[in-house]
Order: structure tokens, then C-alpha cells, then sequence
């Protein structure tokens, strides 16, 4: 039960919005000059000259949340997740007039990682480093920090960053295959080499960029390989992606959360849905994957042989890091279940007895409206949506004076004037999401990295989540 007192009833469709508007305030480099391209207004063009290091040009893509890094494992995830939620809901997005802007924050992604790409064997991981960039507190359109590039090849390999944007740019190619066919094309070519890439030169990305574990270290690379092999097959129905989905050893067992490190549970989503649909036969390997999926499944929704936590308000509660993330895919995870459930008129069988695919939409109609607002504190926890809601996140850009208002460049050390105001931030970084504690406690501080800064990893499945109520 899920207590607070929502004031105004829930607008699904502003959150749809505002979700992909969120978008247009991480883009880096140079912006559309068209208003209908570009709706963030307070917002410049900054680092046009990434990858001059290197002779190569990445200039583009998204800065993955508060601060002025661009890094390819987590954009790659959240360029996943965001072509999924398109996908699967792309009747309710083209209803509400959403599936351009959709495919228009799909495609900043995926432009950048096709530069990022130049050749079958050599993926560009990160742009900036993460120690001289969080010593500073610069606006984007502002940075004198160095601009390093990093890449991995067959000499120095990351099957995990490969993977993944293997699996992002096959999950991108489903999400384009009607709209722009020759692009759509483009992007699955991607994503076959780079599976080859990942499968041929075994390794962890970080080994081979020691900078990148400093912010996103991986846990390991089999649970990209099988994500990318599912997606692969979901794009291209070609059998040997398939085979290697069924002949892994490690299939991940059910796991305790789906993160941007942690991705077996959407392989194992992948091939349930293939079990339902009786793609594959709901027997061996097939019906392991099935059953880790569906118990996780029960695990959030309370039924399950063992269960998530909840805070006494009722949100999930998987970490005391940026909790939000594990929330968003979860809930994306059971709705869509809940839609091949549907489909198929079938149940979920959990531990504690079997649930249909309404009470999965209620759990998560639950959980997203905690989010925006039917919680103890009567907050909503997307930025720009609704009245009362976090003023003070920790974000760069949006902490200074937009650069639009006030040209005066502002310095490495200066802008700490701005992080340390106890002020409102002068920009609104619309759709932008953070969350409580375990406790459903919340500090609007621009200290509070912890749970106030807003990833786009978070954002990526919510589209998905907030269409299908709108």
C-alpha cells in the first residue's frame, strides 16, 4: 500500500513529455538552431571539440548526468532502454503526438556512437576525466577541463561496452526499421560488428581504461553478451544469435535488481517473451530464463519466495545510490511483461499464488505515481512536473545562469558560487528524475549527489513506463 495524498490527479502524458524533454538538456555539442528541434533554451553548444585529440570527430551524444562526462557504457544503456520503451509502446507515443521526440533522443544517441564506432574493432569509451571534471563546476557551454578521448580494440579489448552497444544499436535499428529504413540498416551493421567485436577479443572495458571504473566499473561482461545475442535475434531472427542465448553457461539466475551494470534480467525478459509467444519451446534453458524473469517479477510485486523492499511509503527500495534507476527498470520490466501476459491471456505464476497482468499494471501504476507525487512527502520527483518539486538537484548546467542569460564565461573554481546558493536553480532541467531513501526521505540539497543527481539511465525506461499510462 503505497500512503500520500496525491493533490491533483496524475498527468501521464506532461510526464511523457517532459521525460523526453529531459533529453534535450544532457545533449552535447552543437545544438539545432530550429525551436522545434532544440526546446531547452537555456541551454548552448559545448564541447565541439571532442575527439580533436585523437583525430576523430565525437563530437555529439549525451552527458550522462550532473556532470560534463561522456561516458559510452552508461549512454549505450540508456540508448537500450530508450529504444525499447519506443518499441513497445509506440502506438501510446504516436497517440500523443511523442514517437518523433522519441526517436529524435534515440537518434542524438545513436549518431554519436556510430562516430564513436569507425571501425569494426574500435569503440571510443569516454570523452573527459572524471577527476578534473568533478573538480570543477562548470556549465557545459563553459569547460576548460581536459577533453581526453579513450577507445578500446582488439589489443585492448571491453566485451561489456562492446556488448552493450551492440545491443543498443540493435535495439535502435527495431525502433527506426519503420520510419528510416537505410538507417535502420546502418545501425544493425553496428551492431553485428560489435557483437563479433565483443565475442572475438574477451575482457573488461575497465581494464583497458582504468579512468572508466572511476565512475562506471563493470561487474563483468556475460550478462552484455547474452543481452546483445537476445537483441540481435529480436532484430534480425537470425538463428547463431539465438544459439548463443541458449548455449551460455551462465544465464545469470534471478537476479536482485536490472541496472546499467547488471543486465541479465533483460535477456532473461527477452527469451521469456520468445517462450510466450512460442518462439522457443517453454521447456530446458528456455524455461530457466522464463522462470529468473518471472521471479524477479513476483519478487517486486510482493509475491515472490523472497521479496524486494519497499520504503513505508511503498517505493521499491534496492540501493542507497540512486535508487530511482533499479525502480524504473523494474516497473518497465513488469509492464511490459504484463502486455505478453495479456496478449496471451496467461497469469503469473508466482511463489505466493498467481497474479494477472492487471495487478501487474496496478504495481506499477503504484510505483509511478509515488514518483510524481502520491507520496508521505507530496512531491513530485520529476522535475518541472506538478508544483512542488526538487529545486536544488545536482547538476551543473542547470545550477548556473544559462549561458543565453549571462555570456560571462564561468571558471572551474567560480562556479562553486552557484553549487554552494541555497537558491532554487535558475534553469529547470524539465523531466530530469531523482528519488527518496529507504526511509521515503528526501534532502533538496545540491550536496546530495547520492539520490539528487539525475541520470539518463533513469529516464530511458520511465518513457516507456509513463506512455502506457498517458
Amino acid at each position: 500500500m503505497l500512503h500520500g495524498i496525491a493533490c491533483q490527479p496524475v498527468d501521464y502524458h506532461a510526464a511523457v513529455t517532459k521525460s523526453l524533454l529531459y533529453f534535450e538538456g544532457q545533449r552535447s555539442g552543437k545544438l539545432p538552431e530550429d525551436n522545434k528541434l532544440q526546446r531547452v533554451q537555456w541551454r548552448g553548444d559545448s564541447a565541439l571539440q571532442d575527439g580533436a585529440d585523437a583525430g576523430i570527430d565525437l563530437v555529439g551524444g549525451y552527458y550522462d548526468a550532473g556532470d560534463n562526462l561522456k561516458l559510452g557504457f552508461p549512454m549505450a544503456f540508456t540508448i537500450t532502454m530508450l529504444s525499447w520503451s519506443t518499441i513497445e509502446m509506440v502506438s501510446q507515443l504516436q497517440a500523443k503526438q511523442e514517437l518523433t521526440n522519441a526517436l529524435l533522443a534515440i537518434k542524438w544517441g545513436t549518431d554519436y556512437l556510430i562516430k564513436a564506432h569507425p571501425q569494426p574493432d574500435v569503440l571510443y569509451a569516454q570523452v573527459g576525466q572524471s577527476n578534473s571534471d568533478h573538480g570543477c563546476w562548470q556549465r557545459p557551454e563553459d569547460m576548460t577541463t581536459p577533453r581526453t578521448s579513450f577507445k578500446i580494440d582488439a589489443q585492448h579489448p571491453g566485451s561489456d561496452l562492446a556488448a552493450e552497444t551492440a545491443a543498443a544499436f540493435a535495439a535502435s535499428s527495431m525502433a527506426f526499421k519503420n520510419s528510416d529504413s537505410q538507417y535502420s540498416s546502418t545501425l544493425l551493421m553496428h551492431a553485428k560488428q560489435l557483437f563479433d567485436f565483443a565475442r572475438d577479443h574477451p575482457g573488461l572495458y575497465q581494464d583497458s581504461i582504468p579512468y572508466a571504473g572511476k565512475s562506471y566499473s563493470s561487474s563483468g561482461y556475460h550478462d552484455e553478451m547474452l543481452w546483445a545475442a537476445a537483441w540481435l535475434h529480436r532484430a534480425t531472427n537470425e538463428k547463431p544469435y539465438l544459439d548463443y542465448v541458449e548455449q551460455a553457461q551462465d544465464i545469470g539466475g534471478t537476479r536482485y535488481a536490472f541496472s546499467w551494470d547488471d543486465k541479465y534480467l533483460g535477456a532473461q525478459l527477452l527469451v521469456a517473451m520468445l517462450v510466450l509467444e512460442g518462439k522457443v519451446d517453454n521447456a530446458g534453458k528456455w524455461a530457466e530464463y522464463r522462470s529468473h524473469a518471472e521471479e524477479f517479477i513476483c519478487s517486486c510485486i510482493q509475491k515472490g519466495s523472497t521479496n524486494r523492499k519497499r520504503t513505508p511509503g511503498g517505493l521499491l527500495s534496492f540501493a542507497q545510490w540512486d535508487n530511482i534507476q533499479c525502480v524504473a527498470t523494474a516497473t518497465f520490466a513488469t509492464i511490459v511483461y504484463s502486455n505478453y501476459l495479456a496478449a496471451k491471456n496467461a497469469s503469473l505464476n508466482c511463489a505466493v499464488g498467481n497474479t494477472n497482468p492487471f495487478d501487474l499494471v496496478a504495481f506499477v501504476k503504484a510505483q509511478v505515481d509515488y514518483i510524481l507525487g502520491s507520496n508521505p512527502k507530496n512531491m513530485s520527483y520529476m522535475v518541472g512536473y506538478g508544483a512542488n518539486y526538487p529545486k536544488r538537484i545536482h547538476h551543473r548546467g542547470a545550477s548556473i545562469i544559462s549561458i543565453k542569460q549571462d555570456p560571462t564565461p564561468v571558471t572551474c573554481g567560480g562556479g562553486y558560487t552557484w553549487c554552494h546558493s541555497n537558491a532554487p536553480n535558475p534553469n529547470v532541467l524539465d523531466g530530469a528524475v531523482v528519488g527518496p531513501d529507504k526511509n521515503d526521505g528526501f534532502s533538496d540539497d545540491r550536496g546530495n549527489f547520492q539520490l539528487g543527481e539525475p541520470t539518463t539511465y533513469n529516464i530511458g525506461p520511465l518513457v516507456g513506463v509513463f506512455a502506457y499510462f498517458a
